[in-house]
C-alpha cells in the first residue's frame, strides 16, 4: 500500500510540473491591411486623351487671324499647308471673332489639336497630328420648368435682373403684354407671377424656352396670360385625334390677349402733350385743337403700325413735317407726325403688318424737339389714343373650352402653389 501510494504522489508531481512548464498561448494578431492603390481614371476632353498633353486656354485678340493663333501655337508650315483643303470645305473655321474662346493641345513637341468654342454649346476640334480632320462636339441642352415671383420697384427689367433671372423674361413678357399693359405706365409695386422653361447646358444656364403662363398685377388687379396650342391642349383633350390651330395667349374667359392695336407705336420716355382740344401750341403761341399724343423719344427711335393696314399717306405736310397716314379697316385710321425719316421701301398703298417699323422719330415741321406727334381716327372722329378700345383678336373656339378651363386651373395651381418638382 505504501509503495502504492508513492507511485500516486509521484504521477501528480509529474501532471504539476507538465502545466507549470507548458508553452504560452500564441498572442492574437490582427489581419494585415490591404494597401489601397489610387487608381487615377484617364482624363478625356472632346474625346481626346487630355493626359497626354497640355492644354491651354486662351482667347482671340483684337485683328487676329486662325493663321495668327495657330502660328503662335506652335504650327510648323507643312501643317498649314495640310490644312488648306479642310478650310475650303469648312471656311467657317475662319470665321473666329474677337474674344471667343479656344484650346490648345500640345506635346513637347508640337501643337496636336487646336478647339474652337462657338458657344455654350457647340466646339469645332481640328486634330493637326499625323492626319488633318475635324469633328463637332455639341453639348446636351437640359430643360427644367421654372417658377419666378418678384415684385417691380423701378422697372420690369431690373427686377428681374435683381433676382439673377433670365433677362429674356423681360423681352418676352413685354411681347405677351403689349397689347394689355403699358410698360411705360408701370407702378412701384406691380408684381409678377411667371411659368416658363429654363435651357441649361452642363448646368449653366444659356436661355429660356417658352413661358406657359404669368400673372402681372398691375393697374390694381391681376392680368392673366395663358400658353394654348396643340401641345399645352393635348392632356386635357377628349379626343386625342381633335385637332387644334390655335396658337397664342389668353385670358382667363378665353379671351386672346393680342389686340388689334398696339398700346403704343414705339418706346417713349414721357407722354409730352395729351389729347386736348384746347391746348396752347409750343410753335405757334396759340390755343387749338391738339387731337393727338405726342410721345418724347430720341431721334431716331423706331416708330411701328400700331396694327395691320394700308399706307394711304406718306408725305411731308406743313406742321406736322414728315407725316405717314395708315388705313386698318373700315373703321379706325392712325397717323405718325414729325417723322425724321420713312422706313426703307415704304410707299402709299403697301399693306404693313402690326409692329412693322414704319419711321423714325424726328422733329420735321412745327417741333421743339424730337418727338412723336400720334393720332387716331374712329369712323372719321379724333379719338384719344390713350383711351383707345382695341379689340380682341379670335377667342377660345367653343369646341375647346373645355380642354383649356382644364388647363388654366393646372396653370393656377403650379402658380400660386409652392416650388416645381425639377426646381
Amino acid at each position: 500500500m505504501k509503495g502504492e501510494k508513492c507511485i500516486l504522489i509521484g504521477l501528480l508531481l509529474l501532471l504539476g510540473l507538465a502545466s507549470c512548464t507548458s508553452k504560452p498561448a500564441m498572442a492574437r494578431t490582427e489581419p494585415e491591411e490591404e494597401a489601397v492603390v489610387d487608381i487615377q481614371q484617364p482624363r478625356y476632353v472632346y474625346g481626346i486623351l487630355a493626359d497626354d498633353y497640355r492644354i491651354d486656354t486662351c482667347r482671340v485678340h483684337a485683328g487676329e487671324t486662325l493663321s495668327g493663333i495657330l502660328s503662335r501655337h506652335g504650327m510648323c508650315a507643312s501643317q498649314w499647308r495640310a490644312m488648306q483643303p479642310l478650310l475650303q470645305q469648312h471656311p467657317e473655321l475662319s470665321a473666329i471673332r474677337e474674344g471667343g474662346q479656344y484650346y490648345v493641345f500640345r506635346n513637347d513637341s508640337a501643337l496636336c489639336y487646336y478647339a474652337y468654342r462657338h458657344n455654350r454649346r457647340e466646339t469645332t476640334i481640328v486634330s493637326l497630328e499625323d492626319s488633318i480632320y475635324l469633328w463637332h462636339d455639341t453639348l446636351p441642352v437640359q430643360t427644367l420648368r421654372r417658377k419666378a415671383e418678384f415684385t417691380i420697384t423701378a422697372s420690369l427689367w431690373q427686377a428681374i435682373s435683381s433676382q439673377n433671372l433670365p433677362v429674356e423674361l423681360a423681352l418676352e413678357l413685354s411681347e405677351i403684354y403689349a397689347w394689355t399693359i403699358n410698360f411705360f405706365a408701370l407702378q412701384q409695386g406691380d408684381s409678377v407671377r411667371v411659368l416658363y422653361d429654363e435651357q441649361l447646358v452642363d448646368t449653366t444656364r444659356i436661355c429660356i424656352g417658352r413661358i406657359y403662363a404669368a400673372h402681372f398685377y398691375h393697374g390694381k388687379r391681376w392680368q392673366p396670360a395663358y400658353l394654348a396650342d396643340a401641345t399645352t391642349l393635348a392632356p386635357f383633350m377628349a379626343d386625342s385625334c381633335e385637332q387644334t390651330t390655335i396658337n397664342g395667349y389668353f385670358d382667363e374667359q378665353g379671351n386672346s390677349l393680342k389686340k388689334s392695336f398696339l398700346k403704343a407705336p414705339l418706346n417713349y420716355k414721357r407722354i409730352s402733350s395729351h389729347f386736348s382740344y384746347a391746348r396752347r401750341h409750343p410753335v405757334y403761341h396759340v390755343v387749338r385743337p391738339h387731337t393727338g399724343v405726342d410721345y418724347a423719344a430720341p431721334a431716331g427711335t423706331p416708330v411701328v403700325a400700331l396694327g395691320d393696314g394700308v399706307v394711304t399717306f406718306r408725305a411731308y405736310k406743313g406742321g406736322g413735317g414728315n407725316t405717314i397716314r395708315i388705313r386698318h379697316n373700315s373703321t379706325y385710321e392712325t397717323a405718325y407726325l414729325h417723322l425724321s425719316k420713312y422706313a426703307k421701301g415704304l410707299k402709299v398703298g403697301q399693306n404693313v403688318k402690326q409692329g412693322e417699323v414704319i419711321g423714325y422719330v424726328g422733329s420735321t415741321g412745327a417741333s421743339t424737339g424730337p418727338h412723336l406727334d400720334f393720332r387716331v381716327w374712329k369712323n372719321g372722329t379724333p379719338v384719344n389714343p390713350l383711351t383707345l378700345e382695341s379689340p380682341s383678336a379670335e377667342p377660345v373656339p367653343a369646341a375647346l373650352r373645355p380642354a383649356y378651363d382644364s388647363l388654366v386651373k393646372e396653370y393656377n395651381k403650379l402658380l400660386t402653389s409652392g416650388r416645381l418638382t425639377s426646381d
